[in-house]
């Protein structure tokens, strides 16, 4: 099993490398027969139209182009038409829409099981991925139940409690520079983590039981800052460790800055952001043709910016944007799925039925 992993790893690591992945449009139709494993890859603020802006500049198919089996799923909140990154993480999360600005509760503030903590009731293992800090609203609702997305100290105290075996992002200061003067890597280590702050010691663990990636005291970079593969190479590091689990896994990776494009309608921003999804993606779907076992979905938690595409040049792949807001809307956005299961995702539903598809498709 070890062995296998490693090559898997190694094969799509130089995938990564050379740019020489498995062809965009050979992924397996058959959605027969129930996943042991479910990645959800999370667009955050990612509609349609970030989508194809990222199709037009680009010479090849997104692999996004090659999935059979797409759907939407309605965004909004419960108190609101346009949601939050909380809310909407809670809702793919929990399978309850709650109010903007919650983590991990109902409106009313009752905590909420997220897909992780299921997941670990049934022996099955769990973790997250950020290009955010891992306590930003997304990742912490797949751990975390707060009030406030804003509490991020809190928030990090949450994945202590909850303990999924990796969580891979920005971050570190909620856990280790405090207002409060705690310290938590050794207590996470204490808990069994193997604990990295680069990505350069992300890439050289080997045999971790859990693991703790905080690459950053904050954020991770944006792709223009030179954040590079990161979350390419986190996510297989993700799945390494997971993988150790013989029941499987859950695995939510977030392409966190998507959304901050759109907030600043910054079309290159976005653009970048989108790629670096869509590469992501490419890397998972070459470990999942492998696998065999591994049902992938992509979505977004709401669309940010209003953006939309009134000019572009189809010759010379260009785009100008024009955006409506600098805030989050409430159109409905893609889902997009590959694998054992892939089937269940067609069709138009609410956010929340997503959960619960996951949910059901893994026995939870």
């Amino acid at each position: 099993m070890k062995i296998f992993r490693t090559a898997i790893i190694a094969f799509i690591g130089f995938a990564i490398i050379s740019g020489q992945s498995c062809s965009r449009n050979t992924f397996p139709s058959d959605s027969s027969g129930q996943p042991k494993n479910v990645i959800l890859l999370i667009g955050d603020g990612m509609g349609v139209t970030q989508l194809y802006a990222a199709m037009s500049v680009v010479k090849k198919s997104l692999y996004l182009e090659s999935a059979k089996f797409i759907g939407f799923n309605r965004t909004h909140s419960w108190d609101d038409y346009s949601t939050d990154s909380a809310a909407g993480g809670t809702a793919l999360a929990t399978g309850v829409k709650t109010r903007n600005g919650i983590i991990g509760m109902r409106a009313d503030s009752m905590s909420l099981p997220n897909l992780i903590e299921l997941a670990h009731r049934r022996g099955l293992a769990g973790g997250v991925v950020s290009t955010s800090s891992v306590t930003h609203a997304t990742p912490a609702a797949f751990v975390a139940h707060n009030i406030s997305r804003n509490q991020y100290e809190e928030i990090a105290t949450d994945f202590l409690k909850t303990m999924p075996e990796v969580f891979i992002g920005g971050g570190y200061d909620n856990f280790a520079n405090r207002r409060d003067g705690a310290n938590y890597i050794p207590e996470l280590k204490e808990k069994g983590y193997t604990v990295v702050t680069s990505v350069e010691e992300l890439l050289e663990v080997d045999g971790a039981d859990r693991l703790a990636g905080l690459l950053a005291p904050g954020h991770m970079p944006a792709m223009s800052d030179g954040r590079g593969d990161m979350l390419s190479y986190a996510s297989l590091k993700a799945i390494e460790t997971l993988s150790r689990n013989e029941n499987g896994y859950f695995l939510m990776v977030e392409a966190s800055q998507i959304d901050w494009g759109g907030h600043e309608n910054n079309t290159d921003y976005i653009i970048r952001e989108v790629l670096d999804l869509d590469r992501t993606l490419g890397v998972l779907l070459d470990y999942a043709k492998l696998n065999g076992e591994t049902l992938i979905v992509v979505t977004s938690d709401h669309e940010t910016g209003g953006m939309a595409l009134p000019y572009g040049d189809v010759h010379d792949r260009s785009v100008a944007a024009e955006y409506t807001s600098t805030g989050h809307t409430g159109v409905i956005v893609p889902v997009f799925a590959f694998g054992p299961g892939a089937d269940e995702f067609t069709g138009f539903y609410e956010n929340t039925d997503l959960f619960k598809k996951i949910k059901t498709l893994l026995g939870l």
